[in-house]
């Protein structure tokens, strides 16, 4: 039995996300800010809706608590298949090997599912655990960009790992 599953993410998922995000806010900590109140939830779940994006939450399968939040963000589908790939643990759950479960449901679903044929995760270099989980599911490091994202007012360094599906599709 597997120790995590994903759904995307629903309306009905706000209380557990936004409680999951207070108790973490230290835990994410500089690396994200997450939504932390219901007007936040709903900006973030109307620009879930306004363009080819896609979310999943990660849930405990014993308890049932949230795990963490993947999004696939900017899908191009064509001759590219491609996203970006964001995504954040919460810290009741840390250290237990259940995102790494998690990333490869997300990133099989994006395959399988979506069709997409790349995945990008671009993420600071000094988020160590962030790297480690990319690279156990699979990601190769691809570069490096300077000045790639603004997070809290400053225009961050980003490594970029990406996870390409073979040739029948699957990671």
């Amino acid at each position: 039995m597997a120790r995590v599953w994903i759904d995307p993410v629903k309306c009905s998922d706000a209380q557990d996300i936004i409680s999951a995000n207070l108790r973490s806010r230290d835990y994410h900590a500089p690396w994200v800010q997450p939504v932390t109140d219901m007007n936040g939830f709903d900006a973030w779940f109307g620009q879930l809706l306004t363009g080819p994006n896609a979310s999943f939450v990660a849930r405990d399968s014993e308890s049932r608590g949230v795990v963490g939040v993947f999004n696939l963000s900017q899908i191009v589908w064509g001759a590219f298949r491609s996203a970006y790939l964001g995504y954040y643990g919460t810290v009741d759950f840390a250290g237990r090997g259940l995102m790494t479960e998690a990333l490869a449901m997300v990133t099989q679903h994006a395959f399988d599912a979506f069709g997409l044929h790349r995945i990008e995760a671009n993420i600071q270099p000094g988020n160590v655990a962030s790297i480690n989980l990319v690279r156990r599911a699979g990601f190769l490091k691809e570069g490096y960009s300077p000045h790639y994202l603004q997070i809290n007012g400053a225009w961050c360094d980003h490594e970029r790992w990406a996870l390409i599906s073979d040739a029948d599709g699957s990671a």
